[in-house]
C-alpha cells in the first residue's frame, strides 16, 4: 500500500496547470471536467496545525480527470515523465480498464503527459495508449517512446490557458469521425 507522504506531491504543479485550464474553460462554458480526488484514511495528523502527515489511499482510484466537454464525456489522467521514454508501469490495469469502457460509452479517453526535461506536452488519445499497452502484454516494451506518438497532439500554452487540451481533443475528435466514414 502506497503512503501519501512518499507519493502525494508527484506531478501537483502539472495538475495545478489542468485544474487552472479546467476552471477556465468552466468559466468560458466550454467543458466542465473536475479533479478526482484519491480517497485517502489519515494515520497521522499534526494536532497543532491539524494537517495530515500520514495516510494511505484507501483504493485504486479510475484516473484524475472525469467531466463533460461540449455534451461528449471525457476522462483522463495526468502523466509526467522526466526523459523521453515513457514507462507503461505509471498506468495502472484498473486505469487502462476504466478508460476503455468509457470509450465503450462512446466517450473520449486519453492521456495528457507533460515531458519534463523538454518541458512538452502531449495528447495520447486512448487508442494508442491501448496499442502500446497490448503491445507490453504480448511481450513487448514494457514503455513508449516519445517518437512513437502522434507529435501533432502536442498541447500548447495559448491565450492564458495552461494546458489548453482542448484543441488536441477536438484534433481525436476529428480523427474518429473520419475512420468511421471510412469504416
Amino acid at each position: 500500500m502506497a503512503t501519501w507522504s512518499s507519493r502525494g506531491l508527484r506531478g501537483s504543479a502539472f495538475e495545478e496547470m489542468i485544474n487552472y485550464t479546467n476552471a477556465d474553460y468552466l468559466n468560458k462554458g466550454l467543458a466542465l471536467v473536475q479533479k478526482i480526488p484519491t480517497p485517502i484514511t489519515p494515520v497521522e495528523i499534526d494536532a497543532a496545525s491539524r494537517h495530515i502527515t500520514l495516510a494511505y489511499f484507501d483504493q485504486q482510484s479510475t484516473v484524475d480527470y472525469i467531466g463533460a466537454v461540449q455534451g461528449i464525456p471525457v476522462c483522463f489522467d495526468a502523466k509526467e515523465c522526466k526523459n523521453d521514454t515513457f514507462p507503461l508501469a505509471n498506468v495502472h490495469p484498473h486505469q487502462v480498464e476504466f478508460m476503455g469502457n468509457m470509450e465503450k460509452q462512446q466517450g473520449v479517453a486519453f492521456l495528457l503527459i507533460l515531458y519534463t526535461e523538454r518541458n512538452e506536452c502531449y495528447y495520447l488519445p486512448y487508442r494508442d495508449l491501448i496499442r502500446f499497452y497490448e503491445r507490453m502484454e504480448q511481450g513487448g516494451r514494457k514503455s513508449f517512446r516519445l517518437e512513437e506518438i502522434d507529435r501533432t497532439f502536442r498541447v500548447e500554452i495559448k491565450n492564458q490557458v495552461y494546458v489548453h487540451y482542448l484543441e488536441a481533443l477536438n484534433l481525436d475528435l476529428m480523427i474518429r469521425e473520419k475512420e468511421e466514414k471510412e469504416n
